[in-house]
């Protein structure tokens, strides 16, 4: 497969999950201050903000308003819900030869549609609710119509290596601004609820609802799963296993992220809930340097001299 495409598709996984998962922390977000009277809202928001990488200045309040205008409507923004539906539709544009007329369709559809749909919206967790429904739609459709080659799993990889950084930027959120049943409102934005209940029979406690969503075995959106996925998708992708211990960096930088939680007391991660999740993000962070070194190597421009007289 040629670099630029497997590049194309792993950063489609990535920036439809971010899409995904930014709209998911920022409805949580936007729930908890409308549960909790008593939230500093400026406080609140600037912790999400600092969580989510948005730099804030010394000394100035931050309101929701501020928040939905840096994480879900700057369109320069990468790590914005419209920054990210933009750049996963330029990827797919150009690897069209590889991905079904299908998929292409509804992405670029949800990209059209976006403005259409915050005009309707009365409220911002229509919109988010929205672009979450078309983010599913996609993966849905990526899941039906491509082949498991190697290019799905690039798509995968990069999936799982943003649903493992953004589910612990949402836990990690969640710690900073706490409130009244903040853990069962972040189960139901990750679609965790109903299978955090069935899992637990109905008994409910802010240590198993951490347990499941960072340490469970069989949610797809734990962070362990995701940590778990994106290893096996490099396993896949190597060539030829080493004979002794593991030489790809990503897969020994994922390897140590992943047992530091599996063998671990869930009261212990949750003594330092910000630093392990911190960690975490940090290890999904080195393991995309590791794949774009490896796998998507730039071009090298020779410099044109001028020839000595």
């Amino acid at each position: 497969m040629l670099s630029r495409i497997a590049e194309a598709v792993f950063w489609i996984g990535r920036y439809l999950e971010r899409a995904d998962d930014t709209a998911r922390i920022l409805d949580v977000h936007l729930h908890l201050l409308i549960e909790d009277p008593y939230l500093p809202e400026p406080l609140a928001c600037a912790g999400l903000l600092d969580v989510m990488g948005v730099p804030v200045v010394d000394g100035t309040e931050v309101d929701r308003r501020q928040v939905l205008d840096a994480l879900a409507w700057d369109m320069t923004s990468p790590s914005s819900i419209t920054g990210s539906l933009g750049a996963a539709r330029e990827n797919a544009r150009r690897v069209r030869e590889i991905i079904s007329s299908e998929l292409w369709e509804c992405l670029n559809t949800a990209w059209i549609g976006l403005p259409a749909a915050r005009r309707r919206a009365t409220a911002p967790h229509q919109v988010l609710r929205w672009v979450r429904e078309r983010a599913a739609l996609v993966a849905g459709i990526a899941d039906a119509s491509m082949s498991r080659d190697d290019a799905w799993r690039f798509l995968v990889l990069g999936r799982s290596l943003e649903r493992a950084d953004m589910t612990a930027r949402l836990v990690a959120s969640s710690a900073i601004t706490g409130g009244a049943g903040a853990w069962t409102t972040l189960l139901r934005s990750c679609g965790a609820y109903e299978s955090y209940v069935r899992t637990y029979r109905g008994v409910a406690s802010d240590a198993r609802a951490a347990e499941f969503l960072l340490l469970d075995r069989l949610f797809p959106r734990s962070v362990l799963y995701a940590l778990g996925s994106a290893e096996e998708c490099l396993d896949e992708l190597t060539p030829a296993p080493d004979r002794a211990g593991v030489k790809d960096r990503g897969r020994r930088v994922l390897g140590r992220a992943r047992s530091g939680l599996e063998f671990r007391e869930i009261e212990e991660i949750l003594a330092d809930l910000p630093a392990q999740m911190d960690r975490v993000q940090r290890a999904c962070s080195e393991a995309s340097d590791a794949v774009s070194w490896r796998y998507f190597p730039q071009a090298v421009t020779t410099p044109w001299t001028e020839e000595a007289s």
